[in-house]
């Protein structure tokens, strides 16, 4: 069964990704570390496929991420190649972006959200070997990524490569994910995990305010403080959140929104920000800058009614790499397969089988026997989460 409360903070974290990226607000980062949060969910899910599938979990976990890049890369480096784009073999990353892929001006920054594959991508591909020392010396594989940043920020390892510096910064995030799938989180005491917290939070929050960015105390800006204080949240977030969350469908409409989110998490992520991009230009037509509220929600909204024209048009790319059938709209009611031949029968029985007496009701030629139960949703399989911001 599906996780809600985890399906929760994914909704959350794509959210607060969109709006932090057309508003620019540093405070949002603070407030809810979405890709922390983001990085853990992955890694707890990473560490089920692996316990699961073994190191076949890789390969399954590929197959699920790369499709729906593919489709962006479709259309988007067939147009920068034609606007300046050298053609080389490094255009080939765009398949399988092990490095950063390459881009032209404007597609850089349309495009820039891509990092995350390629981080995303690092820790799945690293991850056998990371859980096999996780399950056998967890707190010392834990704390490496974090002091691994550390030395690299405080000038210890001034010529630290990107793809370990990156493995500081969010690799402990996604071993935290290890950790809540193994339930280690779960069974700290509130005398370990609340201190703890603190001081990571304390910690954090620190080195962010002595150490201040191009863009004020925006965690982008700040590595260790980033690490630290998003270490801190997701210790309570998957440490001391409920186990689950069925309140999140009490609402049918609520409900679905988090369904399609959490099934369409790739094509919201990869196709928003070159909304976010194209519509900036509205700032110098109608003048709606970013201390204009209206303006800047004005701007929220159209990003997620375009975000949802590319979600109809290419969303079932995800549906088809998971292996579920093709969906417009995800998280509708689907016939249970164990009970959906006998109702099927009972239908081509015709409308004298819809009567309770003639179908089995009191006095009826069935009576005694089961009722069949009506169809009911299929459980959803296994999500790819991912986001960033």
């Amino acid at each position: 069964m599906r996780n809600r409360y985890l399906d929760l903070l994914r909704f959350l974290a794509i959210v607060r990704v969109v709006v932090y990226h057309v508003t620019g607000w540093a405070t949002l980062t603070l407030v809810f570390p979405a890709m922390a949060v983001m990085f853990a969910l992955a890694g707890s899910l990473m560490a089920a496929s692996l316990q699961r599938w073994g190191p076949r979990a890789v390969v399954r976990r590929l197959r699920r991420l790369l499709p729906s890049l593919w489709v962006l890369a479709a259309v988007f480096v067939p147009a920068m190649l034609l606007t300046g784009l050298p053609l080389s073999p490094k255009v080939l990353l765009w398949l399988f972006p092990i490095a950063d892929p390459p881009a032209n001006g404007w597609g850089a920054i349309a495009l820039s959200v891509i990092w995350y594959l390629r981080d995303y991508l690092w820790f799945v591909l690293a991850s056998p070997v990371a859980l096999w020392l996780f399950r056998r010396a967890p707190v010392p594989t834990l704390i490496a990524p974090y002091a691994l940043l550390a030395a690299a920020e405080l000038g210890l390892l001034p010529a630290l490569p990107v793809a370990l510096h990156q493995f500081g910064l969010y690799f402990g995030a996604w071993l935290l994910g290890f950790a809540h799938q193994a339930g280690m989180l779960r069974r700290l005491t509130n005398r370990v995990l609340v201190p703890v917290a603190l001081a990571l939070a304390a910690a954090g929050a620190a080195w962010i305010f002595t150490h201040p960015g191009p863009r004020g105390y925006d965690l982008n800006d700040n590595p260790l403080g980033n690490a630290l204080w998003s270490a801190a949240f997701v210790l309570v977030l998957l440490g001391r959140g409920p186990a689950s969350a069925p309140w999140v469908d009490r609402s049918a409409a609520f409900g679905r929104v988090v369904t399609v989110f959490n099934r369409r998490a790739l094509t919201v992520y990869l196709w928003h920000m070159p909304f976010v991009v194209a519509l900036t230009p509205l700032v110098d037509v109608v003048g709606w800058s970013h201390q204009d509220p209206l303006g800047l929600a004005i701007r929220v909204v159209l990003v997620f009614a375009l975000v949802a024209v590319v979600t109809a048009l290419f969303g079932w790319v995800e549906d088809v790499a998971a292996g579920r059938p093709p969906e417009l709209i995800p998280g509708g009611t689907r016939p249970n397969p164990a009970t959906a031949p006998a109702v099927a029968a009972r239908a081509a029985d015709g409308p004298a089988a819809a009567h309770p007496v003639a179908a089995g009701g009191p006095g009826g030629p069935a009576a005694g026997r089961a009722a069949v139960p009506a169809p009911r949703a299929a459980r959803e399989p296994e999500t790819v989460e991912i986001s960033a911001g």
